[in-house]
Order: structure tokens, then sequence, then C-alpha cells
């Protein structure tokens, strides 16, 4: 699930005029109570310390006060073996009982956070947990804490399903935050269901700009309106903001942040096709030795290093790919990364990263490769 970094600043170029008016006051529209998430989906970190989280059971996006404002100098390696065990211990119940969901870094602090399910099924707690100096979990009270709370529009309804699956469970499927908007990838009830939405924060001004995405699959050869996005990231292509996305299967599609406006219907275009008979997990973006990528991580695929070098003139995809093959931008399998789950940056050169190897997960801190 991608991410609100410092990366991001990458896209500054966006300019709003009533994220300008209120860039002074992020937490305008914060009040103080309990945060009553129905579920803690993907993260994404905001300014000053702000948390925004997506309730995909309650079709809403929440903005958190983590209290976490301060500035790291120099930000701390994180390493802690069998995590879920840990977070069960503190939490006095089974291992089983636990799901990671998502992980997200401060930019500020660098410390890391994590959305929790406690339980299973429509009965699990959904809880935000903070990993401290030392290594330790701690729970993130939502009891009394400032927040902002708003509705995703247009969620599928809850008894919705697709071949036996809930599809408010992909209401919001990423998260990233840019410049005074909340970037929010899932699905809708309309006819065009896979879409990106931008919410102004703070919550409760401009209404959401949203568009329906349509596809090239080449692993499908068909063109889709209904799968969603599984993870994104931002971008910025000869001086215009882009967001990079990948779907199941693994077409990873280039969208102009300029054509996401209210009601519209718009055509990314396919610029790779990496592999069939796979889902991605997680993205980010980062420079290293004067050139940018993507490193992502896949269910079946491996960890990717992908060359963005060429994304700005890459030829569409509009054929099928056939036999499981691949085309368009290159990218290396980083073979010493093995069972990664979710990522996310920690400073320009290292990256946080969430490994499942045979149910034991490890959350450490790695170079960027």
């Amino acid at each position: 699930m991608t991410r609100a970094r410092e990366a991001f600043g990458a896209l500054a170029g966006i300019c709003l005029c009533a994220a300008v008016a209120v860039a002074a006051e992020p937490t305008a529209s914060l009040k103080q109570g309990k945060a009553e998430l129905k579920s803690a989906g993907p993260l994404a970190f905001g300014p000053e310390g702000i948390l925004f989280v997506g309730d995909t059971r309650g079709a809403a996006l929440f903005a958190i006060d983590t209290g976490d404002h301060s500035r790291a100098s120099e930000k701390r390696a994180v390493k802690v073996e069998d995590l879920a065990r840990k977070v069960a211990d503190m939490l006095g119940t089974k291992v089983g009982q636990i799901q990671i969901n998502d992980l997200a870094v401060n930019p500020l602090s660098g410390n890391v956070y994590l959305a929790i399910a406690r339980g299973r099924g429509p009965e699990a707690i959904p809880m935000i947990v903070r990993i401290n100096a030392t290594g330790q979990p701690e729970e993130l009270s939502l009891e009394n804490v400032r927040f902002a709370r708003t509705d995703v529009p247009n969620a599928p309804s809850p008894d919705k399903k697709d071949r036996g699956q809930a599809l408010r469970n992909e209401s919001i499927t990423d998260l990233a935050y840019v410049d005074g908007r909340v970037f929010l990838a899932g699905l809708s009830n309309e006819e065009f269901s896979s879409r990106l939405i931008a919410i102004p924060f703070p919550f409760g001004g401009e209404e959401a700009d949203g568009a329906s995405i349509e596809i090239y699959h080449g692993a499908h050869g068909r063109l889709e309106t209904k799968s969603p996005i599984r993870t994104f990231a931002a971008y910025r292509i000869e001086n215009e903001p882009y967001l990079m996305a990948a779907y199941t299967c693994t077409p990873l599609v280039k969208v102009p942040v300029s054509a996401l406006k209210a009601g519209a219907h718009v055509k990314g275009t396919t610029i790779a096709e990496l592999g069939n008979r796979n889902r991605p997990l997680d993205m980010i973006v980062y420079r290293k030795d004067g050139k940018d990528y993507i490193l992502m991580t896949n269910n079946s695929r491996g960890v990717m290093k992908i060359r963005t070098e060429g994304a700005g003139n890459a030829e569409a995809i509009t054929e099928p790919v056939r036999g499981g093959g691949t085309r368009g931008l290159g990218y290396e399998t980083i073979g010493s990364l093995k069972g990664v789950v979710q990522m996310d940056q920690l400073d320009d050169h290292r990256a946080v990263i969430l490994t499942d190897n045979q149910g034991k997960m490890d959350l450490e801190t790695i170079d960027l490769p």
C-alpha cells in the first residue's frame, strides 16, 4: 500500500488554491473524540504526523493526529522479529488472531505504524499499532484523539459480492497524500467501477474529484474497467504529475493527475506488462545514482526494481501479451528480498519492509537496492 512521504514532494507542482489557503493549518478539521473505525486498511502519512487510515468496511477515510510531530535528525533502523507474535502478546491474544493489513513510516520521526485487525471476519477489531524506540509494539489509542472523518462516495454496498468476495472490502485499495489531497484507489458502485479519487485535506471543504479508470490489460488481452488498482505511487514525468498504478496480473499503468476530475472517465496508458498469475502488493518510488526506480513487491513474482527511464515516451501496450510474458519497461528481480508483503520508504537510502516467510512475520530496515 503506498504512501505519503518526503518523496512525494516531487508532486509539489500540483497547485490547488484551497490547499494553499489551508496549508498553514493542516489540522483544522480535526476534533477531539473517539475515532470509530470499522476496519483498518491502507495507511498513508500526511503533514504534522497525521495518519490517514482507509476504513474499507465503513467506506470512510480517517485522518488521525498521532501526536508524533518531532522531526528526527537521523531516522533509526528498525528490526523486529516475529512481529505478529509480539503484537499478539501485547494484546493478550493468539498470533492467529492478528492480521497486519498495512504499514506506514512517519516521514517526520521515522516511526513505523501498522494497521491491525484483531480477530477474523466481521467481528475483527481494527487497531493502529506503533513500534516504539525499543522495537516493541504499542497500541495507538483511538478513544480520545484528534481526528476527522469523511465518507468515500459511491462505495459498493456491504452485501454486494463478486465470486463470493465482498466488493466493499475493495472500496479502498491504496492511499497516498500529495500536496493537500489524499489520492484513493478502489472500487465504486458505478458501471465503470475501478476509480481514483482525490480528496482535499483538511476535510469538509471542496468536494472530491473522482474518475473511473479504463486500461488495456495485455495479459488478459482486453480493456478493463472493473479491476481495481492494487497499489500506486506518485511520480513526475517531464515535469507533469502522474500516478503509477499496478493491477493484478500485472499491468503497470500511468495516469495523469490532471485528468482526475469529477465524473471523468480516464484511459490509463499501460507502459509495462510484468507477468500474469501475480498480484502486486506495494510499491515505492525512489532515486539512486541519479536514476529513478519503482520498487514493487508481489505475491508470486518477488520484488521488482523497475526502471522508470523512458516512461514518458513509452509505447502504449494495446495488443495481447500471451504466455505470461513481459513487455514494456524493464525490471530486475531482487533475489535477496523474499516474502516481502509491505514496504515504505524510511529516508533517501533505506526502506522498512514487512516479510512473511512461512507464517513468521518480521519487520526490518533495508538499503534501497
